[in-house]
């Protein structure tokens, strides 16, 4: 089993967030946790890519994974180098193939003008249907990203996810967390996921949780990812699929 977990942000996210989310569940699986620090701008995507072939080259076949856009990049460079992934952690998924117009997709469009338009600081003044700890998050996330946030959003936005039929081909142990009142992140797309991926096993929380205590996330992928790796050692049971959460 790999002992290196690398794992990556969301649309305007970044390391501390992962940190966050990842650090405890992957000291109790004896996993070191490597979180790159995005390169905000067009190429954010590409950079990301690059943090994942940097980490093979240290460490050999690790484990990829993330949240959202993070968990679309790690699955992508699976799909493309399955000889260097040894497994993947996704949460919450936002779509398969092209965005379009899949929620987070406009969110982080919709976002992208308002700072350009409006400024970051107008951006960031969030009505009272946002938490005030994901408002704090996201203030501190986005000022971090400086003057390539708006690049770092249009790129994680227009970027295509791997297809259903990409995923089909992987044959690593996967695990999924999904959270079951996203709007943003819908659970019937980490559904979609799972059903695609052989062996992939989705562990699901509320938002209520995730607010709570954000490792719960974490923790969330991490035991659905042991649950697909069981899975797959036991040739005599079942395929793993969705357990309760």
């Amino acid at each position: 089993m790999t002992d290196v977990a690398v794992l990556l942000p969301g649309t305007g996210s970044d390391d501390v967030f992962i940190r966050s989310v990842f650090t405890a569940p992957a000291a109790a699986a004896g996993v070191t946790l490597v979180a790159p620090k995005p390169v905000p701008g067009p190429d954010l995507g590409l950079r990301h890519l690059l943090s994942l072939d940097a980490a093979y080259e240290a460490h050999g076949p690790v484990l990829a994974g993330g949240i959202s856009f993070g968990a679309h990049l790690a699955a992508e460079w699976a799909c493309a180098h399955p000889s260097r992934c040894a497994g993947l952690l996704l949460a919450m998924p936002a779509w398969h193939g092209a965005p379009g117009d899949c929620p987070a997709a406009v969110a982080a469009r919709y976002s992208a003008a308002a700072v350009r338009r409006d400024g970051l600081s107008s951006a960031l003044a969030f009505g009272p249907d946002v938490p005030p700890w994901l408002a704090a998050e996201l203030s501190r996330a986005w000022r971090r990203h400086g003057p390539g946030l708006v690049d770092s959003l249009l790129a994680a936005a227009d970027r295509p996810a791997p297809t259903l039929a990409q995923l089909a081909t992987l044959s690593i142990p996967v695990g999924i967390a999904a959270v079951q009142d996203d709007p943003l992140h819908p659970s019937p797309v980490a559904a979609q996921w799972a059903a695609a991926i052989p062996d992939a096993v989705v562990r699901s929380l509320s938002f209520a949780d995730f607010s709570a205590d954000r490792s719960a996330l974490g923790h969330a992928a991490f035991a659905a990812w042991q649950a697909s790796r069981t899975g797959r050692a036991s040739p005599q049971s079942p395929t793993p699929r969705t357990p309760p959460s």
